[in-house]
């Protein structure tokens, strides 16, 4: 197996080369002073260090050892508990955290790409930071300053961490039907009692103290998702002086037995009357807690991004070293017995296809990251107000389409190594297991297809949508006399074009049939991410053309002739998908129920 090795020559060049990412951080007030070229670099180089030193070589022991559960109490694999004391120690727990409580103040655009660094060494470690990250941003968005002044700062520093509480046996998309009660108490507080199901990190031995968000119903809330309130649960309750007091009555009652990311804990937890706070307005939980669940799907395509280039860098190793007959062009290697195998078009075919949505990928989180810099930081309201729609109808898309891509670049890697890849020992079976709950946890990719189509497409009437129409325009008016974009200017808008027509077709048609709406959801999701990538790898052959005819290291020539790739090998499946969606949904709903065998 291949070592881990941050791509750090990419995340620079998407940083600066085509984002101006040092140009957005000092027009913004409230990164402007916290985050400048030099500080960045440094904390990527770092970043690089620890995912390649600390937690690449305890992902492989994490995943055959795992989590043990015995009396309540959850034990991680060896060297997870001195990877999270490094972890923490370093500050990476709050890159992104408010600097009023503890955080560092760091812009997503920068923070995406030390999570996607962790994911990619070690996805069920960087679960944990990760977590805890998004219950920092419902408890600093929604409690009230007491709450955040007693519990964000430990949650900042990697002292306590953090877990989301949602989902129940009986109940998973569809939480208005939880169970889970809040009685409250005469001291303000409440009384928790229920059972949640799926709760990654929910109990382990890393963190002194685990705060738990949960959903639950108070006695007199409205019937559905309106009567779902958010309540902060810790492990052991918090004396005055900020102190550990006593344990909570809440516990893990067991561990799931799953299929990948053996290295995390996926506890059942049991809560019994369990002392809680109300986080937020009584009834308005999910609200809140979808401040949370927003990051998160960022966060699990990020995930994806990391897994991928993992796969990736595991499968060019293996095909430079391993030989295999010869090129269909003759010997490439004739003082040996056969030529490595990625001389033949079919490897290639596959490295390629790795290579182009990796890295495409890696250039979405990106540029969605910026929309959410400019979301929180930009002063003009109608700056963020943009912003604002932007991040909505593109984070379904990075949850859904980059995990999708990821899988398939994982399985395509198990490929590459033909038989070695199903063998434990090289890494690649790992990765497709794991990354395969990726399109599974925090709304599955299907329900991301129908968030997509249904409240940000269809719902507004595409007034989202035509936010990122006129943004993908505007970069073909301006740049369409560009000689280094020539060749793929017109190819572009021609996809901006398909997208735009199914857009107003579907719109339409779920005006007279909603059920048009589901039916064309999984394929508008992915017309929708290649076109998006078109729209990235056009920008990337501009910035990579000037520097590509004096570059020794492949790395701008490299960009050019993947994108060259990406447009002719893979944008041709959007007019497949543009005419999938155009039939329409009768022929699946045309089906009686006994009609499916």
């Amino acid at each position: 197996m291949a070592d881990y090795k941050a791509p750090l020559q990419d995340m620079r060049f998407l940083l600066n080369e085509i984002f101006d990412a040092p140009g957005q951080w000092a027009s913004l007030p409230g990164l402007s002073e916290s985050v400048d070229p030099e500080t960045a670099d440094a904390i990527l180089e770092e970043a690089g260090k620890i995912a390649a030193g600390t937690l690449a070589p305890i992902n492989q022991s994490g995943d055959e050892q795992g989590c043990q559960w015995k009396d309540g109490e959850v034990t991680t694999p060896d060297g997870f508990k001195e990877a999270y004391q490094t972890f923490a120690e370093g500050g990476w727990v709050g890159l992104g955290g408010d600097p009023n409580y503890g955080g560092m103040g760091m812009p997503k655009s920068l923070v995406g790409q030390v999570e996607e660094m962790m994911q990619g060494a070690n996805m069920a470690f960087g679960l944990c930071p990760m977590l805890t990250a998004g219950a920092c941003l419902a408890l600093h968005a929604h409690g009230s300053e007491e709450l955040k002044e007693k519990y964000l700062p430990k949650m900042y520093d990697g002292t306590w961490s953090g877990a989301m509480d949602l989902t129940e046996p009986h109940a998973g998309t569809d939480l208005g039907i939880i169970r889970t009660k809040a009685k409250p108490n005469d001291d303000g507080s409440y009384s928790i009692s229920g059972t949640k199901i799926f709760i990654t990190w929910g109990e382990h031995d890393m963190a002194e103290n685990i705060i738990h968000l949960v959903l639950a119903k108070l006695p007199d809330a409205p019937a559905g998702p309106k009567g779902i309130s958010l309540f902060l649960v810790p492990k052991y309750e918090v004396n005055e002086d900020d102190s550990l007091g006593a344990r909570n009555n809440v516990s893990c009652g067991s561990l799931e037995e799953k299929m990948g990311i053996h290295g995390s804990a996926t506890c059942v937890m049991n809560y019994d009357d369990a002392r809680g706070w109300l986080v937020g307005e009584p009834n308005k939980g999910l609200m809140a807690m979808f401040t949370m669940m927003n990051y998160e799907r960022l966060g699990v395509g990020i995930q994806g991004v990391g897994a991928a280039e993992a796969s990736y860098q595991h499968a060019l190793a293996y095909a430079r070293e391993r030989i295999q007959s010869r090129s269909p062009n003759g010997p490439q290697n004739p003082d040996k017995q056969a030529d490595p195998i990625i001389v033949h078009p079919d490897v290639r075919r596959m490295l390629l296809k790795m290579k182009a949505h990796t890295e495409g990928s890696r250039a979405f989180i990106t540029y969605v990251a910026q929309w959410l810099d400019q979301a929180k930081f930009a002063e003009d309201p109608e700056a963020k107000e943009k912003a604002d729609g932007m991040v909505a109808l593109l984070t379904p898309v990075a949850k859904a389409f980059l995990t999708d891509r990821a899988l398939d670049t994982c399985v395509i890697g198990q490929q590459v190594y033909g038989g070695h890849g199903y063998i434990r020992e090289w890494g690649q079976e790992q990765l497709v297991r794991d990354t395969r709950i990726t399109q599974i946890y925090e709304g599955t990719n299907g329900i991301q297809a129908m968030d997509l189509m249904g409240r940000k497409v269809v719902g507004n009437g595409g007034k989202f949508f035509e936010l990122f129409a006129n943004d993908v325009a505007d970069y073909i008016n301006a740049n369409q006399d560009d000689p280094a974009v020539a060749d793929y200017i017109q190819p572009l808008a021609a996809v901006l074009e398909r997208l735009s027509d199914v857009t107003e077709s579907v719109i339409k048609a779920a005006d007279g049939n909603p059920a048009e709406i589901g039916a064309a959801a999984v394929d508008y999701l992915d017309l929708f991410g290649l076109t998006a990538e078109a729209y990235l790898w056009v920008r990337m052959v501009q910035a990579a053309a000037p520097k590509a005819e004096n570059d020794t290291s492949g790395f701008y020539t490299g960009k050019l002739k993947t994108a060259r790739f990406f447009f002719d090998r893979i944008l041709p499946q959007s007019v497949a998908l543009a005419e999938s969606i155009r039939n329409g949904g009768d022929s699946m709903m045309a089906f009686d129920e006994a009609e499916f065998g």
